[in-house]
């Protein structure tokens, strides 16, 4: 498999496991089932992606890996036995991964001559308290 589409894969397991973990996951497990599942019988799939959640949402830092590595495998098969399940994998990534400003923005901080001798502090609404 080509090293663009393992990489796809990879962040497709990092974002179907990470919208297992929230209440996401109800918008876009109908999307996650017709994706793997290409028109076929969802029901099977659905147990095993219901059971995965419960897992993840009980426990999730001994699941995460494990169901990651499994969504992961899941997706290669998937994308190596369908080449244009590839694109819905890509929209459904777009879709559901938050943008990354944080809503505020970008950010362009410059430092420019003199000397520094302590700690330079960048950031926003940075408060600083002399108590």
């Amino acid at each position: 498999m080509e090293p663009e589409l393992m990489a796809l894969a990879g962040t497709g397991a990092t974002t179907i496991v990470g919208l297992m973990a929230t209440e996401a996951w109800d918008q876009a497990r109908q999307r996650v089932l017709r994706l793997f599942t290409r028109g076929g019988d969802e029901s099977a799939l659905d147990g095993e992606l219901t059971a995965s959640r419960a897992a993840l949402v009980a426990a999730p830092e001994e699941e995460t890996d494990d169901v990651t590595a499994s969504v992961r495998l899941r997706l290669r098969r998937l994308i190596a036995q369908n080449p244009e399940a590839a694109e819905e994998l890509r929209l459904l990534i777009e879709e559901f991964t938050p943008a990354h400003d944080g809503g505020g923005g970008s950010t362009h901080n410059t430092i420019i001559g003199g000397t520094h001798n302590g700690p330079t502090l960048m950031g926003r609404d940075v408060t600083y308290n002399d108590r």
